[in-house]
């Protein structure tokens, strides 16, 4: 699912499963105010300061974050957050599904296996940024020209910022997961691998190389 929103305005992309597809891993819930009430809002804000800023009219939310020290400083802050927050959020329903899962196949998987030895010690290194980054962020499997590395960022900042191509990432904010983990954040990090759609990552890391 591209996350390449085009024009001033940016909008929610519509989920390819039902609400209740990723239980028991991830409640309906859950889902429902994820998507439909904290990814709107973030679109919703971009929304309001694009409007404000006529110039940035017709560049995609990669753009605007690949670049934000050119973003206009009375609008920066807002598109960093909301920007961040659309994109972030666009590729992570992309990268899950229903009957989903299990160890990553094709050229994904080469790649974790050269880079971290194997897909056990990925998870680990993955899940470990996630559980030690301090309140709200994400953690991620991004390329950089020196290849495959994980990472963590607060907020809503993306990797693209950085200068890298984010190809996986999990949602370490509370409203992720809380209704469901409460406080048990390493839980919730373990059981989301069960969702993960190799498919799509391979996508985006196929992408990801022509870039």
């Amino acid at each position: 699912m591209a996350t390449d929103v085009k024009a001033a305005v940016f909008e929610v992309p519509a989920l390819t499963y039902a609400y209740e597809a990723l239980e028991p891993y991830i409640d309906a819930q859950t889902m429902h105010l994820h998507h439909d009430k904290h990814h709107q809002a973030y679109v919703d804000n971009a929304n309001a300061a694009i409007a404000k800023t006529p110039e940035l009219a017709g560049k995609s939310a990669e753009e605007i974050l690949a670049n934000l020290s050119a973003i206009p400083e009375a609008v920066r802050g807002a598109l960093r957050n909301n920007a961040g927050g659309h994109v972030n959020h666009s590729m992570f329903w992309a990268i899950m599904g229903p009957n989903a899962g299990g160890a990553p196949t094709g050229a994904i998987a080469d790649a974790i296996t050269k880079t971290f030895g194997d897909f056990a010690q990925f998870q680990e290194k993955l899940n470990d940024a996630g559980v030690k980054q301090f309140g709200s962020g994400w953690t991620w499997l991004a390329l950089g020209s020196g290849g495959l590395q994980v990472l963590s960022t607060p907020n809503q900042d993306s990797p693209i910022s950085q200068g890298l191509h984010p190809i996986l990432g999990n949602d370490v904010w509370e409203h992720a997961y809380y209704l469901k983990y409460q406080n048990r954040r390493a839980e919730y990090l373990k059981a989301w691998w069960n969702v993960v759609n190799w498919n799509e990552v391979n996508k985006r890391y196929a992408a990801a190389l022509k870039k």
